[in-house]
């Protein structure tokens, strides 16, 4: 049975998603997509990152300019 995660690590959306773990720590140091901070670790939410990625499609995430920013839909 395939258990569904709340977060995801850096390494763990980059495994899932297809983008790389560089472009994902760029993305995050632009403010485009946000994370939860636990110590060291960063954490992306899982609908945090189906909504970038679906906010984002045929866009290049490699150029800023491109990139539409996600917020956390609670403060």
């Amino acid at each position: 049975m395939h258990e569904s995660k709340m977060a995801y690590s850096i390494e763990e959306a980059a495994d899932c998603t297809g983008i790389g773990r560089n472009t994902i720590r760029k993305l995050i140091e632009w403010e485009k997509l946000p994370v939860l901070k636990v110590g060291r670790k960063l954490l992306i939410r899982a609908d945090t990152m189906e909504r970038f990625m679906r906010v984002n499609e045929g866009n290049d995430l490699r150029n800023r300019d491109e990139v539409k920013p996600v917020c956390n839909l609670t403060a």
